[in-house]
């Protein structure tokens, strides 16, 4: 390719609206171009990357005996209601209606459009087990699209599913595809973290995470590890071994009373008004779960993981309620008080959760739904709570114990690239998708879903390979391998030198620009490194010693060898990606 006949535009700022740098970076480098929010153009650039990245994606899978197909992108309101999921998804289900006012929805997932086929094809046990793959766009109406490719809302994707006769056959298949994604992601020039993970709308009992590791604001969950162990989590799944809090031998207080605390609407204030230590304080927060309200209860050091609290709720949308809704609940139980002091006594009808932590408290302070007072040298039994549900709601923190081996805790941010669930039987089960076993007996398909995120990925890898001056791919997902520039175009043993070289590695395979603008250097360099180009043949004045100069984007080394062996390098460079 021609650089003067490539179609990309470099911009010489960042994009104002771009908040990490894969955003900045692809935008500004002429990848890719927003259509709308959270929508975007893929440039022939990006266009390039992807299909890499499809490309390795396609190779593993097919080598780990899965099979390709393609499902279509709108599905009809009949599957998703035998699933369940049709009132369940949320707003991210983007519906529609045909001009026959059939009721649709652009495909987020195809969990319902792949059991259907199943069903319809898998009949025996001697058909099975069976691993169909699909690469291709979704949609789902996210409420605050951001981070570009990362949090679009449309996407490319991969989504495989398996159907295996029992659990054992589904355990095998995971393992089988988490092995396959270690390959993919390696490939991808992509280090990444297998951590559990909470399985979302998606559902099923178990699922894991890959993250790729960053530094970067783009890093959208935290990743709890221990480097003892090969224990690693997701902050919506970790849990770790919490000693019990020391209150320094002290009896705060000698019996149960309400005590006036006036002004003290915070934890921290009243921990200091009172002079005791928050381990001792029992903190009622108040969240919405789908549209109702339920009370969390956490020991007041600690804070809640809001994704355990709905998984334990039943819920699929959670945020905390206003000060108006908690002041509403209040006078809905005839309570008159300000929020900050509410508690869980006297709510009868909400659903009350309390964490792991409320266990073993004893004598605690507590709010009682009136302004600037609170009950002290409380237990649980004073409070009246007929049903308490206790779970693991809390968010983990750094330097709590590992639960399998009992060391501190690392955290670090994550960008995920893709996910593994066991379905089980979650979806075969309601739609009615079942074989014939060897005895005649009818079961359902034991199913799993595995995931990839086109566009992530290809975003992911530039979060983790770039500088100040641009872009550093990994060769196997370059848009293309190397630039050759020739520092004055109207030079005629320069132009010589790079045409040759140009028509040499287009023969050879590799894939390759000629940078045959007529600019400066300076700016062919810098549009060099911005797009992000692995290597780089410059063809300047020492050519006429019979040398050029070669660059590694990735190290910033520079070699002055001949045009032979800068060849004979890039090609066997080429040679040798996986």
């Amino acid at each position: 390719m021609k650089m003067s006949k490539l179609f990309v535009q470099t911009l010489r700022e960042f994009p104002s609206d771009a908040e990490v740098i894969s955003h900045k970076m692809l935008a500004r480098a002429g990848y890719i171009r927003k259509l709308t929010s959270g929508v975007y153009n893929f440039l022939p650039l990006m266009w390039r990357v992807l299909k890499k990245v499809e490309n390795i994606i396609r190779e593993e899978m097919d080598a780990a005996g899965a099979q390709e197909l393609l499902m279509p992108f709108v599905q009809p309101k009949e599957l998703w209601e035998e699933s369940g999921r049709w009132e369940a998804y949320g707003k991210e289900l983007m519906r529609l209606k045909d001009r026959h006012d059939r009721v649709m929805c652009l495909g987020p997932t195809h969990e319902e459009v792949i059991t259907a086929i199943a069903r319809d094809g898998l009949k025996s046990y001697k058909q099975m087990p069976v691993n169909l793959y699909q690469i291709q766009s979704k949609f789902r109406d996210e409420v605050r699209p951001r981070y570009g490719l990362l949090r679009g809302r449309e996407f490319i994707m991969k989504d495989a599913y398996s159907f295996d006769l029992d659990e054992a056959g589904l355990d095998r298949e995971y393992r089988n595809m988490a092995r396959a994604y270690k390959r993919i992601f390696d490939r991808c020039g992509l280090d990444t973290k297998m951590v559990q993970s909470d399985s979302g709308a998606i559902g099923g009992s178990v699922s894991h995470e890959f993250m790729v590791i960053t530094d970067t604001d783009a890093g959208e969950n935290d990743v709890f590890y221990c480097e003892n162990c090969d224990y690693s989590a997701n902050s919506n799944h970790a849990v770790s071994n919490l000693l019990p809090a020391v209150v320094d031998g002290k009896e705060y207080f000698a019996q149960t009373k309400i005590l006036d605390t006036p002004d003290t609407h915070s934890i921290e204030e009243l921990s200091k008004f009172l002079n005791i230590p928050s381990t001792l304080i029992l903190k009622s927060l108040v969240y919405i779960v789908d549209k109702k309200p339920v009370i969390a209860l956490i020991r007041a050091d600690k804070a809640v993981e809001e994704t355990k609290l709905m998984n334990a709720a039943g819920g699929i949308e959670i945020r905390i309620a206003s000060s108006a809704e908690i002041a509403e609940l209040m006078a809905n139980h005839g309570f008159d008080a300000v929020p900050g002091f509410i508690g869980p006594k006297g709510m009868e009808d909400v659903q009350i959760i309390a964490d792991e932590t409320v266990k073993d408290m004893k004598n605690f302070v507590v709010g009682i739904n009136e302004t600037d007072k609170h009950l002290v040298g409380a237990n649980l039994d004073d409070l009246g709570i007929k049903e308490l549900k206790y779970a693991d709601i809390r968010l983990v923190e750094r330097g709590e114990l590992c639960p399998q081996c009992g060391k501190p805790l690392l955290v670090t941010r994550g960008i995920e690239v893709g996910n593994i669930f066991k379905l089980g039987t979650k979806y075969s089960k309601p739609m009615n998708a079942v074989y014939t076993d060897v005895d005649g007996k009818t079961k359902p398909y034991v199913m799993g879903c595995y995931g990839i995120g086109v566009t992530r990925t290809a975003a992911a890898a530039v979060e983790a390979h770039y500088d100040e001056h641009g872009i550093k791919w990994p060769i196997a997902i370059a848009p293309y391998h190397v630039t050759i520039v020739p520092v004055n175009i109207f030079d005629e043993l320069q132009m010589k030198v790079a045409n040759e070289l140009y028509e040499k590695l287009q023969k050879a395979g590799v894939e390759v620009v000629l940078d045959d603008r007529d600019e400066r250097a300076g700016v062919k360099f810098k549009d060099a490194d911005l797009i992000g180009f692995p290597y780089r043949i410059t063809v300047g004045k020492t050519i006429n010693e019979g040398l050029v100069e070669f660059k590694t984007r990735e190290t910033g080394e520079i070699a002055k060898i001949t045009p032979e062996e800068a060849a004979e390098k890039i090609i066997e460079i080429v040679k040798n990606i996986k």
